[in-house]
C-alpha cells in the first residue's frame, strides 16, 4: 500500500490507541506469573475465533479435548482445521520473531519441504545414521552400490509420504502434484502470490508496527497467495507485531480482535476502511488481553488460598496451573495430566471449588471463567 493513498485522519486515533493498548498488553505480560498460561489460553481462543471468521463454528471444549487427543467423537474438517491454526500460533511463538515471515518460516508452516538440490537425494536422519554406524563401517565409506541407492530411494519415498500426510491431517496445502484440478486452480501460482505478498510486507518497514500488521492482513486479503489457507494472513499479521518488537512477550490474539468488531465494520468494502477495521481488532484484542490476564491472575490468587495446609506432595498446586493453562478441564484430561484416576481428579476439582461448566454427568468439565 502506498503511503501517500493512507487515510491518515481516519486512522490516526485508532492507530494511537492500538498501539498503547498493545504496549501495556505486553508490558504486562513481561512480569506476569501468569504470562505461560495466559499465551496457552489464548492460542485456543484465537484459534476457534479463526474458524468462526470463516463461518464455521468449533466448539472450545472439542478443541482441547482434540489437541489432548482425547477426542470424544470424530473429528470434522472444522477441527482439524481449527487444529492447524492452534499449532501454526504455537509454533511461531515458539520460534524466533522473524522466522514466520522468512521463506523457510513459511515453507514449515505450510508443511512443505525445503528445495532439494540438485543431484542430491532427500534422504532422511534414519538413512544417515544407518550409512555412519552400520555394522560394517568399510563399506560405509566406499562409493554407494545399487543396494544403498535402493535403501536410501526407498526411504526418501517414506519421507515423502509422512511429509503429505502430516499436511493434510493439520489441514495444511498440500503439494502441486496431488491436487484435484476440479478443486484446486491450476493457474493458481502459489509460489509467485507468496513471493510478492513477501515483497508487500518488506515494503511495509517504514510504518508503525500496528499499521504494517493491518496492511500485511490486507495484502494477504488482497494477493490471496493461498487457495484454501486464508486464515494464515491473520497468523501472519500477528507475527508482524512480534518482528518489530511491538509484541515481545505474546503473540497478539486478532481473531478475537475481529470477532469484538460489529458485522458492518468487519465486513466494510474498500481498502480504506478494511485497514481501520484491522486496527480496531488489534486495539480490541488487547483490551480483551487486559481484561483476561486481569481476571486470570485474581482467580489464580483465590485459588491458592486453598493450598493453605496442604502437604508437599498435593496435586493442587499442579491442578491450578493446568487451570490456568487451558480454556477447560474434564477428568479424563486432568487425570491424564497429573497421573491420578479420573475420581481422584474429581476429589481434587472439589476441593479446589472450580466452577463446572457443563452440568452433564457423563461429560463434567471445569474452567476458569
Amino acid at each position: 500500500m502506498e503511503l501517500e493513498k493512507l487515510p491518515w485522519s481516519e486512522i490516526a486515533v485508532p492507530l494511537a490507541t492500538a498501539e498503547d493498548g498493545l504496549a501495556r498488553l505486553d508490558e504486562r505480560l513481561r512480569t506476569s506469573p501468569i504470562r505461560e498460561g495466559w499465551i496457552a489460553r489464548t492460542h485456543f481462543y484465537d484459534a476457534a475465533g479463526s474458524l468462526w471468521l470463516d463461518g464455521e463454528l468449533v466448539h472450545l471444549e472439542d478443541l482441547v479435548l482434540h489437541d489432548a487427543a482425547m477426542d470424544a467423537r470424530t473429528p470434522t474438517h472444522e477441527l482439524t482445521r481449527a487444529h492447524a491454526v492452534l499449532r501454526a500460533r504455537r509454533r511461531i511463538a515458539a520460534a524466533p520473531p522473524d522466522w514466520a515471515l522468512s521463506q523457510d518460516g513459511l515453507a514449515g508452516l505450510l508443511g512443505r519441504e525445503p528445495p532439494v538440490q540438485s543431484g542430491s537425494l532427500p534422504i532422511s536422519r534414519e538413512a544417515d545414521d544407518f550409512k555412519s554406524h552400520g555394522k560394517d563401517r568399510a563399506s560405509a565409506q566406499r562409493d554407494e552400490t545399487e543396494d544403498d541407492q535402493a535403501w536410501a530411494a526407498e526411504l526418501a519415498a517414506i519421507d515423502a509420504v509422512v511429509s503429505r500426510s502430516s499436511a493434510v491431517l493439520a489441514g495444511e496445502v498440500a503439494s502441486s502434484p496431488n491436487r484435484k484440478p476440479d478443486i484446486y486452480d491450476a493457474d493458481w501460482d502459489e509460489e509467485a502470490r507468496l513471493e510478492e505478498w513477501r515483497e508487500d510486507v518488506k515494503r511495509l518497514d517504514g510504518l508503525p508496527p500496528v499499521l504494517a500488521a493491518a496492511a500485511a492482513i490486507l495484502a494477504w486479503e488482497t494477493i490471496e497467495p493461498l487457495q484454501y489457507t486464508a486464515w494464515l494472513g491473520r497468523v501472519l499479521g500477528a507475527a508482524v507485531l512480534r518482528a518489530r518488537d511491538k509484541a515481545r512477550f505474546h503473540l497478539p490474539c486478532l481473531c478475537v480482535g475481529l470477532r469484538a468488531l460489529p458485522r458492518e465494520t468487519r465486513f466494510a468494502r474498500g481498502d480504506g476502511p478494511r485497514l481501520l477495521a484491522f486496527i480496531q481488532a488489534i486495539a480490541a484484542a488487547a483490551e480483551q488481553g487486559l481484561k483476561d490476564h486481569d481476571r486470570w491472575i485474581l482467580a489464580r490468587h483465590q485459588l491458592e488460598r486453598h493450598l493453605a495446609g496442604r502437604r508437599s506432595t498435593s496435586k493442587l498446586p499442579a491442578l491450578i496451573e493446568l487451570m490456568l493453562t487451558t480454556p477447560l478441564a474434564s477428568a479424563q484430561l486432568i487425570a491424564k495430566r497429573l497421573d491420578i484416576t479420573p475420581r481422584a481428579a474429581q476429589d481434587l476439582v472439589t476441593e479446589l471449588g472450580v466452577r463446572e461448566i457443563t452440568g452433564r454427568g457423563r461429560y463434567r468439565a471445569w474452567a476458569i471463567i
